[in-house]
């Protein structure tokens, strides 16, 4: 008997407001023709999501076994997404290694590293190789201390890190540091050269293009609305279907409401952006001119960088919280602190105190109870795959999600498909409404705690107590070994 799957609140999507990345993205495109699906199509894999998941999995299929059919649906534009929105920073997943260890093994843990350090030149090599310009800088990954508490954080994880040789940490001097990173206002901090930044909407908007040249068929503005389940798979959309062997479910935030049983995986948090005008002179008085990113040690972090057109972004995660998961649509406006990020820029850099933001976005951030990814199959039905979880870390663990998930999808037997990051969510968050109502008083609980330490405060025991509840789905582990 056929099985039939409604995606809940599902909305004739339209591309609206977009991020400065995105509509930067399009204005460079030219002749953008969307394909809408308006027919019934077979194939052997459909994967339901057009960012970096669904395309880097559709691209390592397609490399692996060319001869398999693929389509790809996507509900707006490919990359309109958190792929169009994101910060550009490449960070390896070295800094979540402590966490990775206690709960999917030092071995796991070990190839999650290496994979992510790997992907830094392995989207460059790809993009190199298929003409992409998506202005990728490499100069490094720092994480500074901007005040006593947060001085030597990473010290227990560099131990780690250097017991299983995979370190590429190195502690820097106050003077180093502030040199670096252009701010007097870092006092400590580590750099690893592997890492960096790169313009996210026009790397997925050009892997659409290579995608559509090795013949993957991609179909915009076509959202999924149903699935049946009979000797295969048939995928509706408002004019069409795909009929499919197997299916993967590449679209990240979106994807509790579409399979309920993955509710309590994840918690949805905006991560909010904003980025200036260029602003040439002024940051070459800071000396911040390359692809470094720049991240401060708080548990939602700042982070910041350059871009090749002299702008320069800073964001935070860990804002917004959806109760229920639900996707709100203040994800798809303007940042609501933007106010905020501009007083942080300036805590920063002084000297941009009169700069003029070009824009402000925010996004939704699927954090895991772990702060890592995990992919799996549908208890049901081994021939639907799924994959998500970034945790606001997803430029690099996308391109590694496409190995896992491509060879999910082709029945290998490999060190992926046998990992543990394969076995589904690892770890749940209560239900609601205690997930959410939890979140928000860890949260006020995380932003006391880390005034208090900005002000050189001693913090209070009941917000360091509570922070800790959090403190995996931070950026970084900071607990001990």
């Amino acid at each position: 008997m056929a099985q039939k799957n409604k995606l809940n609140n599902q909305k004739n999507f339209m591309t609206t407001i977009q991020s400065f990345w995105f509509a930067d993205a399009l204005k460079k495109e030219k002749n953008i023709k969307i394909n809408k699906l308006n027919k019934n199509l077979h194939t052997d894999i459909c994967i339901v999501g057009g960012g970096y998941t669904g395309l880097w999995t559709a691209l390592k299929i397609k490399e692996k076994n060319p001869s398999t059919s693929l389509i790809i649906i996507e509900k707006d534009l490919c990359g309109s997404g958190a792929s169009g929105r994101n910060g550009g920073c490449m960070i390896p997943q070295s800094t979540k290694f402590l966490a990775m260890k206690k709960i999917v093994g030092v071995k796991d843990a070990k190839r999650m590293v290496k994979a992510s350090e790997d992907a830094v030149y392995n989207i460059r090599d790809f993009c190199i190789q298929n003409n992409i310009d998506a202005k990728i800088k490499i100069d490094g990954v720092v994480y500074a201390a901007t005040n006593k508490f947060h001085e030597g954080a990473f010290e227990n994880l560099i131990e780690e890190l250097k017991k299983n040789k995979i370190n590429n940490w190195e502690r820097l001097s106050k003077e180093k540091i502030q040199e670096l990173t252009g701010s007097k206002r870092n006092i400590d901090g580590y750099h690893s050269a592997i890492g960096g930044s790169l313009q996210p909407a026009l790397l997925i908007r050009g892997l659409k293009k290579i995608a559509e040249k090795k013949g993957i068929k991609i179909f915009e503005h076509s959202a999924m609305l149903s699935y049946q389940e009979n000797k295969n798979i048939i995928v509706k959309t408002k004019n069409g279907s795909v009929e499919c062997k197997k299916l993967i479910v590449a679209i990240n935030a979106w994807t509790p409401s579409f399979f309920p049983f993955l509710s309590r995986s994840v918690i949805l948090v905006s991560s909010d952006m904003i980025i200036s005008e260029p602003i040439k002179d002024k940051l070459e008085n800071i000396r911040l001119t390359n692809g470094l990113v720049i991240l401060d040690s708080n548990l939602f972090t700042h982070y910041c960088r350059t871009t090749t057109d002299d702008r320069i972004i800073l964001g935070k995660g860990g804002n917004t919280f959806a109760f229920n998961n639900k996707v709100i649509p203040s994800f798809d406006g303007p940042s609501t602190i933007e106010s905020f990020l501009k007083k942080s820029l300036v805590s920063f850099f002084p000297s941009l105190k009169n700069v003029k933001i070009t824009k402000s976005w925010n996004g939704p951030s699927e954090r895991t109870k772990t702060g890592f990814p995990f992919f799996g199959y549908h208890p049901k039905n081994s021939n639907i795959l799924y994959g998500f979880g970034y945790s606001g870390n997803g430029v690099l663990t996308c391109y590694v999600g496409g190995e896992i998930l491509s060879s999910m999808a082709l029945n290998e037997q490999n060190d992926w498909t046998q990992s543990n990051f394969c076995k589904g969510p690892l770890k749940l968050f209560p239900p609601e409404p205690f997930r959410w109502f939890g979140a928000i008083i860890i949260r006020n609980a995380v932003r006391r705690k880390e005034r208090a330490e900005d002000r050189n405060q001693q913090p209070w025991w009941f917000d360091q107590k509570l922070a800790k509840l959090a403190t995996s789905v931070g950026r970084v582990d900071y607990s001990k070994n």
